[in-house]
């Protein structure tokens, strides 16, 4: 399986704020619908409580990452991370979309990361890691500026020249 983050961060590598994204950017919302449709997503689940009806992303197999009691409808459940990659097992290739908690765990399994820059700074109060300051990230592909909603983006792909094998805990 190849795992990849997809993300959008302003010029902070702030990615949220009050459990919402920190801006509306359309051009970045097709591009996230096009890569990770028919794919499978892994997310927290304060992330899928953001979405509009607390409902899992359509045309995806969602696998979310819960406390114990709780069971969102039409999702896969995990507790912890030997089930989460079990369960990734089980797939060719997977998207992590959050939030910062999912991201800064599953980082170090990740071949790539899809970051798009957004020209802002959103005041952000979570973030993701700076991939410009990991050695082991590097940014092999930045598109040319585009504009959406008023904002200043670029499609970037960051790639792990170190990437960890997941080994489950000894019991």
């Amino acid at each position: 399986y190849m795992i990849k983050a997809i993300v959008a961060v302003d010029k902070k590598w702030g990615i949220g704020k009050n459990n919402g994204l920190l801006f509306s950017l359309p051009e970045d919302m097709k591009f996230f619908r096009t890569a990770t449709t028919g794919k499978t997503v892994v997310m927290g689940y304060k992330t899928l409580l953001s979405f509009p009806g607390g409902k899992p992303l359509k045309n995806r197999v969602n696998i979310v990452l819960c406390p114990e009691d709780t069971q969102p409808e039409g999702c896969v459940v995990v507790h912890n991370l030997d089930e989460l990659f079990a369960e990734i097992d089980k797939y060719d290739e997977v998207y992590v979309i959050g939030g910062a908690m999912t991201y800064h765990t599953l980082l170090p399994y990740c071949d790539e990361a899809l970051i798009t820059k957004v020209e802002a700074d959103g005041n952000a109060a979570v973030f993701f890691d700076n991939l410009d300051n990991c050695d082991n990230w590097s940014c092999v592909n930045e598109s040319h500026p585009l504009e959406t909603n008023g904002y200043e983006i670029k499609f970037t792909k960051y790639v792990n020249s170190d990437v960890k094998k997941y080994k489950p805990e000894q019991k």
